[in-house]
This record gives C-alpha cells, sequence and structure tokens, in this order.
C-alpha cells in the first residue's frame, strides 16, 4: 500500500466515526472492515459497527494474578520468569528454522534461545530452557511478550516428552515448576487506576512493538528501553553489512537476502523502512510520554546468525566483553550498518514527527568512545539538541561509575544496566548456570556502584533512571534506588502493579524521615 492508500483509510475511518458519533450522541470507536481491489487498486470500507471490546474498558489498564489451585506431579523445576501459568502440549524445537512446527498455545522447550528465536516465541504459551538465567535473551523475551518461562532447567529434554500435557508454574516465587497434564489455576484482576501516584517516574522495558500499544495503557512515564535488536530481529531480520555491502554477496548469501527484502532498489532502504515501521510502533503508541531507544547491543555471535551475516563477524573467544555496543559505531568495519540504525531514527523523528523518540548508547567503555560516537550520528545528521533531542549512555561497566563525571559532559542522562553491572562487578557470567547463584543485583558492591553514579549524575544536572532487570524482580531493590533519588525506574509490564506500590511506600517512609 502507499502512504496515499493508507491515509486515505485513516480519513475514511475519521469521517465514519464522526458520522456514529453525531448520530448517536455519544462517542463511538467503530470496527471497520476494508478491502482493496486486486485489479484495480481501489479501496471500498465493506463493513463498520461501533466496536465492543476495547471502547467497553474505558481505557482502564488490568494488572492480573496467577495462581494455582489444583496440583500434580511435578515433572521439572528451574528459574521462573513471568509470574504467569500456562498449559500445553510439550514441543522440542532446536533450531528456530523448524518454527513451523511450532503449533500456537504449545510449550516449547529448547536448550537455550537468541534472537532468531523471538517470532516463534509469539507463538508459544509457555517456554522451557535448558540452559540461561534470569537475564538470558529467553528470560528477557518470555517477560516482555508475557508467557511464563522456566530458565536453566538442565534435564528438559530427557524429561518432558514430546506432546505430553503439562501445565508450567511461574507464580510461586523464584523457582517454577512443570507439572504434569492440566493442573488448574485462576487469574485474579487488578484496575491500575486505583494503583499511587509517585514522585519517580516509573517507565516500562518494551521490545515488541505488536504489544506496544497494549502496554501504553499501563500507567508508567514512557519507555524507559526499547532494545533496537528486537526490531531487528522481528523486522528486518538481514545483517545491516548484507544490506550494504549487498553486491558483494556470494550467490548463496544473496539470494536468502533477497528472499526477504523483496525487490527494494537500494537494499539499504529495507532496513530503514523496517526499522522505522518498528521504532515509530513504539514512540506512537506511547506518544507524548518519551521513548527511549537502545540502538544495537547484538554480541558478535548473535549479529552472525543474522541472514547474511556469518561473513562479516569475527569469531571471538568471549562476544560478551567483546566487539559490540559503541565500539562498534565508529568502527570503519561497522559504521555504515550503525548509520543506517541513526537514519532509520531520524526518519521517526523527522518524517513521522514523533520527536518523543530518544536515543541510548550501550556498552560505552570510554569517555572517548562516547565523543566518538556522538561525532559519527552529528555527521549522519542526527544532532543532540536539535529539535529535542537527547542521546543518554548506558550505565553498566565499572568505568560509567567511576567516571561517571566525564560521562555526564557527553551525554544528556544515563540509564543504569543492572544486568551487565552486576556481571562486571561480581564477575559472573549472566548466562552461566554453574554460577547463577551468584549473581545478584543487591549485593552491596552492586548497590554501592549504583548509589554512586546516581549521585554524581544529579549533581551533574543529568537525569538518571534504571533499565535492568533488578527492580522488576526486586521490590525492594526499587525502594533502595528511590531512597538514593533515582529520577525512573523501568521495568517489564508485569511488574507494574507491585512496583508502583514498593515505590509509593518508599517515598512514604522517606518523607516521615
Amino acid at each position: 500500500m502507499s502512504d496515499d492508500e493508507v491515509l486515505q483509510l485513516a480519513r475514511w475511518a475519521v469521517t465514519i466515526e464522526e458520522y456514529y458519533t453525531a448520530k448517536r450522541g455519544v462517542a463511538t470507536p467503530m470496527d471497520l472492515e476494508w478491502a482493496k481491489d486486486g485489479r484495480t487498486s481501489e479501496q471500498f470500507i465493506v463493513q463498520a459497527r461501533p466496536e465492543t471490546v476495547y471502547s467497553q474498558q474505558g481505557g482502564q489498564a488490568i494488572s492480573t494474578t496467577y495462581r494455582l489451585t489444583g496440583t500434580g506431579e511435578v515433572l521439572l523445576s528451574g528459574m521462573a520468569v513471568g509470574e504467569r501459568v500456562a498449559s500445553g502440549q510439550i514441543r522440542h524445537i532446536q533450531d528456530p528454522r523448524d518454527m513451523n512446527q511450532l503449533r500456537r498455545g504449545e510449550i516449547l522447550v529448547t536448550e537455550i534461545t537468541d534472537p532468531d528465536w523471538e517470532p516463534i516465541l509469539k507463538r508459544a504459551a509457555g517456554l522451557i530452557t535448558e540452559r540461561g538465567g534470569r537475564t538470558s535473551h529467553a528470560a528477557i523475551v518470555a517477560r516482555e511478550l508475557g508467557i511464563p518461562a522456566i530458565v536453566g532447567a538442565g534435564e528438559a529434554a530427557r524429561k518432558l516428552p514430546d506432546g505430553e500435557d503439562v501445565t508450567i508454574s511461574c507464580a510461586s516465587g523464584a523457582t517454577g515448576q512443570v507439572y504434569k497434564g492440566i493442573v488448574s489455576w485462576d487469574v485474579d484482576e487488578l484496575d491500575m487506576s486505583d494503583l499511587p501516584v509517585t514522585s519517580t517516574q516509573i517507565m516500562l522495558n518494551v521490545g515488541d512493538p505488536s504489544a506496544a500499544y497494549r502496554h501504553a495503557r499501563l500507567p508508567t512515564a514512557g519507555i524507559g528501553l526499547a532494545r533496537m535488536e528486537f526490531i531487528f530481529a522481528s523486522y528486518s531480520r538481514v545483517h545491516p553489512l548484507a544490506l550494504t555491502r549487498y553486491d558483494t554477496l556470494d550467490g548463496t548469501t544473496k539470494r536468502a537476502v533477497g528472499e526477504i527484502i523483496g525487490h527494494t532498489a537500494d537494499p539499504a532502504d529495507y532496513l530503514v523502512d523496517q526499522v522505522a515501521l518498528g521504532v515509530g510502533t513504539l514512540a506512537a503508541a506511547f506518544w507524548p510520554r518519551p521513548a527511549i531507544l537502545r540502538f544495537s547491543d547484538f554480541k558478535t555471535n548473535e549479529y552472525a546468525g543474522m541472514v547474511g551475516g556469518a561473513g562479516f563477524e569475527p569469531a571471538e573467544p568471549n562476544p560478551m566483553l567483546g566487539w559490540r555496543g559503541a565500539s562498534r559505531y565508529y568502527h570503519p568495519d561497522y559504521q555504515e550498518g550503525f548509520e543506517l540504525e541513526v537514519k532509520a531514527v531520524r526518519r521517526v523523528r523527522e518524517d513521522f514527527g514523533l520527536t518523543n523518540l530518544k536515543v541510548m548508547i550501550p556498552f560505552c567503555r570510554t569517555p572517548q568512545e562516547g565523543r566518538r560516537v556522538i561525532e559519527v550520528m552529528r555527521a549522519a545528521g542526527f544532532v543532540q539538541g536539535d529539535d529535542g533531542i537527547e542521546a543518554y549512555v548506558m550505565a553498566e561497566l565499572p568505568s560509567n561509575v567511576l567516571e561517571a563525571e566525564a560521562f555526564a559532559e557527553i551525554f544528556d542522562g544515563f540509564s543504569i544496566g543492572s544486568n551487565d553491572l552486576t556481571q562486571l562487578i561480581l564477575g559472573v557470567d549472566r548466562d552461566s548456570e554453574s554460577v547463577a547463584s551468584l549473581f545478584d543485583e543487591q549485593n552491596p558492591a552492586v548497590e554501592k556502584a549504583c548509589s554512586m553514579v546516581i549521585k554524581t549524575a544529579l549533581a551533574a544536572g543529568r537525569k538518571i533512571g534504571i533499565c535492568g532487570q533488578g527492580p522488576s524482580d526486586f521490590p525492594e531493590l526499587a525502594a533502595f534506588l528511590v531512597g538514593e533519588g533515582i529520577d525512573s525506574i523501568s521495568i517489564t509490564p508485569d511488574a507494574v502493579a507491585k512496583t508502583l506500590q514498593r515505590v509509593a511506600q518508599a517515598e512514604a517512609e522517606l518523607t516521615k524521615r
């Protein structure tokens, strides 16, 4: 469809809604169906009737709490993610290329996931992985998709036969259980309009644009973290350099890329179009509240897994500490890929008019790196201060804490990434089950680092928030951060109610002192 065709549909929709609203004397959201003639390209409205689902909810946001009402034989346990319950048949899949084997509503069992798995996860009722921890890719995506997950369940392949009916429960604390058969459970609902209003801003970690409008109804101050890599995985799927250097690809790779991008005149435009669509959806859903987009933070092994990516990525012995984040953006071997991200962001802000979109730089090891990235963005026409453009930096490395004053001179604000910060302060690989018990965002050393960077940022007049997993899992950590004076706390959608309540309590306790 052309832009003119889309806009014509929008004008018709407004006209129809205005007509029925005037006729009935009350605001009447409409449910429309339309068609486009395949031969003439004419468009038709084929049905119009009052909408009876979302409009009846009055815009209110409901928080749900899951609880088991039955019991059964426990087949397996692991780390719980998501505070939900789901039932379905087990489906073992080890390669995302076999995703057509998963039927909607089944429980996916696999060894571990990476960004290639995101399309398939949207079909699953629940997820069980043999590897990974609370901050693994599987855990992060499951939270944002709103499905329960049990991660680090090492014997899943052996103990859970394909096709068996099970119930997975993550509603009883840190340990999740897989029950044999269909176990009964209930859902309690809470009207979130009854929740307290806090001085500390509560924001959301949102990855999936298809869920943006649903999450936007929650009582939050906007998006504190949107991950570019989620947009890549769901919308473009192709390695950026396979698009900027399309003519250099071998025949097999070029065909694989071509099947995805179709007949796009300039392959690079495909990525810009797709990323702008995904990012624009997030920014539009939360308008005029801010939406902070973190530029891509894939590791080299994850980039290599994208279509056409294998030939552009080095084999690193430790990708977690390798060529990722800021270090890629100005490097001659990747800069042109980053410039496509910047171009997509400019389209969202300038062409779509969504100036609530802000950006964030991940894994920026030194102030010098920060300046180089800012200069690359400036050369690409994206200039701090112009039309309200703001650029933040992740505070997720010890260097970000120890040199916070220098980073504050470069960036408009900070967002604490508690997952990587905990990993690097404690020396714990957050993807390793062997040391998972040592990964603790509430460790005194981690809390001291958070306190240090908050105080430095506030003294420098910079905004500071947190977007790591810790506050979503541990409301007491959120209370600690409130006591330190943090500006905002960004959490997963399932944690909004409990976090708001705990933050309000912490603010009340501070007032009494």
